[in-house]
């Protein structure tokens, strides 16, 4: 038998396009199952699907990378374009496309200048929106009652802040634990800051008046979590006024260009947030001394004035008595100014009663009968049309009519106009109660102000017939002198005879 030499591939196994790739796959995923790359991120993609792509480079090579969903999420440093970062993963091929590609599990900056250049620009956009700007800045609270604190619960910041609000002065606080470097840390500085915005004031959970974000020094690294900008936007969107105590006097973060006050360290952020009680009170003591000097340098001052003034000032009976005199006067002319008003009244009234004649009345009477009369005629005629009239357009709306519903307007009007009536009667009651005790009220202050009352007292009203004597010449003059008493009228040298019903009202008598 002869050999036919097929040539070196001859033997050489047959793959399939998938088992080449398999193959391929199985080698690098073995040989690289975990490396660390250092370089510069080349492009970003964030699709939809919530995976991150990027490519990740040096001077002379690329390699792409892909984040899934759930650690992309969880990442504590967002990669962005031209930054130098370490990461950390495995390498795989991706068949579809015939290239490889590491699927990063950590991603962190290269070193300190990397997280220098992304805070820088972080700074930079945050201050662009006006995040910065002082005219935003809220003043803090003078006293506030509640102070919210976000910092480990387990450090020694949160001892420091209580130890010198303590001392200062004691206020109630209330402490979110969060963690203060890490990949949780700006997550849960971001919640509590947030958290303590929704709480209503006043409620069981009080909402505090002022908050302190604070934790202590350390790298950068440690304090990258206060450079998130979810922390930054939070402390700048917080309703309440906030201060940020992170880190030592040199170490800055951008939560610290945001809040309204920076403090240098966590203590002094306590004494930023209260006043000192004992200065308070030895303010307020030597403010009350002062309050009470001046006041008693006032009232000195001013009794001594009212002396002054006092001095200068006419005795009581001085003012009073040219006023008496003024009254005595009027009072003098005060009945002879009645009787000229009564005698011109008079003349009045008969020069009007002397034009009126009876003639000339019935002649105005017959007038207006005769124009009564000619108006009835006229109006007899007018009063049938219109009855006319209303039956018509009676008669036609009646048509349209129904007995049950005039039965129950009926029965609904009866019911009102029952109502009214007793809110009626239970109206005029009261006013009849109350115009009878009014009337009681007059009655009884008429009998006490009434000439009468003062003629039980012993007084006496003289007179010359019906005429009232005022005057010792009119006495001298009377023909009849009379004299009333309380129980009734004795004439001088006569039988005492019983008052007359109408009595003169009292200012027209003279008491005896």
């Amino acid at each position: 038998m002869d050999l036919i030499d097929e040539g070196p591939a001859g033997n050489a196994p047959e793959f399939t396009v998938s088992e080449l790739s398999g193959a391929v796959k199985r080698v690098v995923e073995g040989e690289f199952s975990f490396v660390r790359v250092r370089g510069e991120v080349g492009r970003v993609s964030r699709p939809r699907s919530g995976h991150l792509y990027l490519d990740l480079k040096d001077d002379r090579a690329v390699i792409a990378g892909v984040i899934w969903k759930g650690r992309a999420q969880g990442l504590a440093t967002q990669p962005e374009e031209g930054m130098e970062v370490v990461a950390t993963g495995r390498l795989t091929t991706f068949p579809g496309q015939s290239k490889y590609q590491i699927v990063i599990e950590e991603i962190a900056p290269a070193g300190v200048g990397a997280l220098m250049a992304m805070l820088e620009k972080r700074k930079a956009m945050l201050a662009a929106e006006g995040l910065f700007e002082q005219s935003r800045k809220r003043p803090l609270p003078y006293l506030p009652e509640v102070i919210g604190v976000v910092t480990s619960p387990s450090g020694a910041v949160i001892r420091d802040i209580l130890h010198r609000l303590r001392d200062r002065f004691p206020r109630k606080v209330l402490v979110w634990p969060v963690a203060v470097q890490g990949q949780a840390c700006a997550p849960d500085v971001t919640r509590a800051i947030r958290g303590f915005n929704t709480l209503t004031p006043g409620g069981a959970l009080p909402r505090p008046d002022l908050l302190i974000v604070a934790r202590g020094g350390g790298s950068l690294e440690d304090l990258w979590g206060f450079n998130e900008e979810s922390v930054a936007r939070a402390a700048a969107e917080s309703e309440i006024p906030l201060i940020s105590a992170v880190g030592h006097e040199t170490d800055t973060t951008l939560i610290d260009f945001v809040s309204d006050q920076r403090a240098p360290t966590p203590t002094a952020a306590a004494e930023l947030a209260v006043p000192v009680r004992l200065e308070l009170l030895a303010w307020t003591g030597e403010q009350e001394a002062r309050l009470s000097r001046a006041q008693a340098a006032a009232i000195t001052q001013r009794r001594q004035r009212l002396r002054d003034l006092a001095r200068a000032l006419p005795r009581s009976d001085t003012l009073i008595q040219g006023a008496r005199q003024r009254l005595d006067l009027w009072d003098m002319r005060l009945p002879d100014a009645l009787r000229r008003t009564a005698q011109v009244r008079r003349i009045r009234l008969g020069e009007v009663a002397g034009s009126l004649r009876p003639g000339l009345l019935r002649r105005a009477i017959g007038a207006e009968a005769q124009r009564l009369a000619d108006r009835g005629q006229r109006l007899a005629p007018a009063l049938s049309r219109r009855i006319a009239m209303d039956r018509e357009r009676l008669a036609r709306r009646s048509d349209g009519l129904r007995a049950d519903g005039i039965v129950r307007d009926l029965e609904r009007s009866k019911t009102q106009l029952a109502e009214l009536e007793r809110r009626l009667s239970s109206a005029a009651g009261r006013v009849i109660a109350e115009r009878s005790a009014k009337l009681d009220g007059l009655a009884r202050l008429h009998e006490t102000l009434g000439y009468r009352a003062t003629l039980e007292r012993g007084y006496a009203v003289v007179r010359d017939g019906d005429a009232v004597l005022t005057r010792k010449a009119q006495a001298e003059q009377a023909s009849h002198l009379e004299i009333e008493f309380a129980d009734g009228r004795l004439p001088l040298g006569g039988k005492p005879r019983k008052a007359s019903k109408k009595a003169p009202p009292p200012e027209q008598g003279t008491l005896l």
